[in-house]
């Protein structure tokens, strides 16, 4: 009976520590996953600065490109109460030179990806020296717009399309044949 009582002893022991040891990675992954996500937000490199009228979808740690390469991260997002625009300040590689000419596009990676922003170096002989502003700027254009403009355009089409069939004389040559 004593053996009975020390194996149901030894074996609530080894699940206590097999329960604490499962918690600890767990723990351990959470810390991880978290410290990860702030890493995103790295400030190596120079800071720049855009404002653009919109920028929807675009977060505090979305990449910055330069021709499809990671060079950046945005680092914070504001309004301008003077010209009610958002102004995004962003860093980039110290290796990275870009012209004084380059303009700052929002664009996503899919229809229904995350945003970020494209950089396209101009042609000056000028460059961008830490704490400079991109004044070329696109801002955001969301799926409802994109979509507002295509059912637009197609029922401008129609609508076009159906006078010309309701009124042959406007659009057709008219050339009967005698």
């Amino acid at each position: 009976m004593a053996s009975a009582m020390a194996e149901k002893s030894r074996r609530s022991l080894a699940e206590l520590l097999t329960g604490t040891a499962v918690l600890v990675a767990l723990a351990g992954m959470l810390t991880a996953a978290v410290v990860g996500e702030g890493r995103k937000t790295d400030t190596v490199g120079y800071q720049l600065s855009a404002d653009f009228s919109h920028i929807d979808g675009l977060d505090v740690g979305s990449d910055v490109r330069l021709a499809g390469v990671t060079v950046g991260t945005v680092q914070s997002e504001s309004v301008n109460p003077q010209t009610f625009k958002a102004h995004v300040v962003f860093t980039v590689r110290p290796d990275i030179h870009l012209s004084a000419d380059t303009a700052a596009i929002i664009t996503s990676d899919s229809l229904l990806g995350g945003k970020y922003i494209a950089l396209s170096p101009g042609g000056d002989d000028k460059t961008l020296s830490a704490g400079s502003s991109i004044s070329q700027t696109q801002g955001s254009i969301s799926l409802e717009q994109l979509l507002s403009k295509f059912i637009f355009s197609v029922t401008d089409t129609l609508t076009r399309a159906n006078k010309d069939a309701a009124n042959p004389q406007n659009g057709a040559s008219g050339t009967n044949v005698p």
